[in-house]
């Protein structure tokens, strides 16, 4: 039977695309479901160096200061990556952070196929008052309780990542179903405000329709499908009485 368990995953890598590019780090942080109903951050976390089988870069050294020396005798990523993303007794998922970055290099052969839920786009729906959305910017911003300061340092690097995250998933768990996170990560992402532009900052029901128009054709796939979703608010407020969906009455 799979526990009640996610698992968060973070990845330092020596790029953001595969195969040019591969893992050097990563590390993991389960969530699991009490015996309260709750969900809570436990003590099963960790963290693997991996060889990339290329040089780290310069750039991406300064970020995580792994350099080559460090991975020199580290397995491959076919090697490290299974254990820990299908890891014994089975989870209910996966977890990251912007896990589309995640999941270039955890794929479904190296998964199993798990599910993923991406804790950026939940973070979006659940506190769209946040000033930002980064993994830190919420860390500080919230405040999340039991998050240990230490053990979520150094920034940049795979276990104190995902042990930050981890705080942010438990909460989300414990206003939302997995159902419904899942869902959500499966969409694009819903921005509660504009991100760039003349308009940066401005909350979509604030732009006049020719605004909202031009952003449902940007490029960015989260641009489009919030100014979307905003089009198709004002057009279902907008629709005769006659036109819309009647409740059914409960005699």
């Amino acid at each position: 039977m799979t526990m009640h368990r996610i698992r968060v995953i973070d990845l330092e890598t020596t790029g953001s695309r595969p195969p040019a590019h591969d893992v050097c780090e990563i590390g993991w942080q389960d969530v699991v479901l009490g015996g309260d109903g709750r969900w809570l951050v436990n003590e099963e976390r960790g963290a693997i160096l991996v060889n990339p089988g290329r040089p780290i870069p310069p750039v991406t050294m300064a970020v995580h200061h792994i350099i080559d020396q460090d991975v020199a005798g580290a397995p491959f990523w076919r090697d490290a990556a299974p254990p820990v993303l299908k890891p014994e007794g089975g989870t209910l998922g996966l977890a990251a952070h912007r896990a589309s970055f995640e999941q270039r290099f955890c794929t479904p052969q190296l998964s199993g196929g798990a599910p993923w839920i991406c804790t950026w786009k939940c973070a979006l729906r659940l506190w769209p008052g946040s000033p930002s959305f980064s993994n830190q910017v919420l860390r500080y911003w919230r405040m999340p309780e039991g998050l240990d300061r230490n053990t979520g340092l150094p920034v940049h690097r795979a276990m104190p990542d995902a042990y930050v995250t981890a705080h942010h998933l438990r909460d989300m768990l414990n206003a939302a179903s997995v159902e419904q996170l899942l869902e959500w990560s499966d969409l694009p992402g819903l921005l509660p405000r504009v991100p760039a532009g003349a308009d940066r900052g401005r909350g979509w029901d604030e732009l006049d329709d020719e605004a909202l128009r031009r952003l449902a054709a940007d490029r960015d796939e989260d641009v489009r499908y919030s100014a979307e979703t905003e089009v198709r608010r004002r057009q279902n407020q907008a629709a005769p009485e006659a036109e819309r969906p009647r409740q059914g009455v409960l005699i």
